[in-house]
């Protein structure tokens, strides 16, 4: 390993898979893999399934047909961490008691929640009621939770929904690190996301084949 990474080397791997809701399948016949310090982008318009094949690798939502699996996995421990289009913010909490709440219950195993507020520009906030926050300082605080508790699997839904310019640049910086790290990544967006090294990213196109 490298002195930056700090993952085992892992694989995610889906072969045929079909995803849906409701007994409806949104998405079929997928393969793909991500493997460690990649980064694999989903890409396609509303409904075509980009949340619900993230549902369905964070075991939230049962495979309508195929499978997949992560290869170099401790079965026994908690690697991945699912964060939707919905911040899942306490409004009468403070910045620091929400993200603090959230490290409790996935584990302190990362930075440390002052550290984590600081990398997010939001350290000056700290003590503020979280209601008061905009849409995109709520975003921000929902991207901490990726640092206080370290899992080397990221499910991201959207994650630049509501960001401004600096926030683009915010994921891009969270993005490059975690796979430096040995980390992978998959994210659904309707935005543009580049990555110092391009190598590091593909692009998985969703929606009717030709």
């Amino acid at each position: 390993m490298t002195d930056r990474q700090v993952f085992s080397q892992l694989s995610l791997d889906a072969h045929g898979l079909s995803c849906g809701r409701g007994g409806m399948a949104l998405t079929r016949d997928l393969d793909f893999t991500v493997a460690s310090g990649h980064c694999l982008l989903l890409r396609g318009a509303n409904g075509t399934g980009k949340t619900t094949l993230l549902l369905t690798l964070a075991g939230i939502v049962v495979p309508l047909a195929g499978s997949f699996t992560l290869a170099g996995s401790d079965p026994e421990g908690t690697v991945l961490h699912y964060c939707g289009h919905r911040n899942a913010i306490k409004p009468r909490l403070t910045v620091t008691e929400n993200l603090a709440f959230w490290a409790a219950l996935n584990g302190a195993t990362g930075i440390a929640v002052s550290a984590a507020l600081e990398a997010v520009d939001l350290g000056e906030l700290a003590e503020l009621d979280a209601g008061y926050l905009s849409a995109g300082q709520s975003r921000r605080l929902a991207l901490a939770r990726l640092l206080v508790s370290r899992r080397p699997l990221w499910l991201l839904d959207e994650p630049t929904a509501a960001l401004d310019t600096q926030g683009h640049a915010l994921v891009t910086q969270l993005l490059d690190a975690h796979l430096a790290m040995g980390g992978l990544a998959i994210a659904a967006t309707h935005d543009d996301i580049a990555l110092p090294d391009p190598d590091r990213l593909a692009t998985l196109a969703l929606g009717p084949r030709p």
